[in-house]
């Protein structure tokens, strides 16, 4: 690794944690639209914490969740109940971990390892414990006491005060390109993981590296 490089703080849904998990209880509870249930309320879901962060109307991000599904089920014309919302949330507090994860931030002990989230405390302290990677965590931080979301630079700052590390030794990973994008802006060094092949947004930056998985990460960072 860079010697540099003193952190590595990582996104973690979509990143660490595979939003997509949800598809076979949204499957259960509505068949023949889990998938389409899936994607809709994860797009929806980011949509509600960049327009409440321009509106400066924040909530936490289990009731953006929340909201997303009810609009989400409404559109697809799909009935949800209180017992159905109360278990589709659920889902977020135990979603599975990509299978390279564990391997990964184990090899990776020689540097603070953190997450920085747009998610509720409450619910990034189960999925992370669910997942048992608790010990291989120096934080897991929460954008709840800024009161806004990412990509705003003062989440990205929060990363810089707790670790007690400068912005330029920092490698932040994420999944999402305008998450890693801000990153950038902001001064870290950035690793997009494009698991799914997707066009980069044009947003006037561009991450540092881009990786098709996480377990190319460690041999990106030694190599930086």
């Amino acid at each position: 690794m860079d010697e540099r490089i003193q952190a590595v703080v990582f996104d973690a849904y979509g990143t660490l944690f595979d939003v997509h998990s949800v598809v076979d209880r949204c499957e259960q509870l509505f068949p023949g639209h889990g998938e389409a249930l899936s994607r809709l309320w994860r797009s929806k879901q980011l949509e509600y914490t960049w327009l409440r962060s321009l509106m400066g109307r924040y909530e936490a991000f289990e009731s953006v969740t929340q909201s997303a599904l009810t609009h989400c089920c409404a559109t697809l014309g799909l009935h949800l109940d209180s017992a159905g919302s109360r278990r589709l949330l659920e889902e977020y507090r135990r979603l599975a971990a990509y299978p390279d994860v564990y391997g990964v931030l184990q090899s990776l002990q020689e540097a603070k390892l953190a997450i920085l989230s747009n998610g509720s405390p409450q619910m990034l302290e189960a999925v992370v414990r669910n997942a048992g990677l608790e010990p291989l965590f120096t934080a897991i931080l929460s954008v709840d006491p800024l009161h806004t979301f990412k990509p705003h630079p003062r989440v990205y700052q929060l990363a810089v005060d707790t670790l007690a590390v400068q912005a330029r030794s920092i490698a932040f990973v994420s999944s999402n390109y305008w998450d890693a994008c801000g990153a950038t802006s902001f001064g870290f060094r950035t690793y997009w993981v494009n698991r799914g092949g997707v066009q980069p947004d044009e947003l006037g930056c561009r991450p540092h590296r881009t990786l098709e998985r996480l377990d190319q990460l460690p041999a990106a960072l030694a190599a930086s």
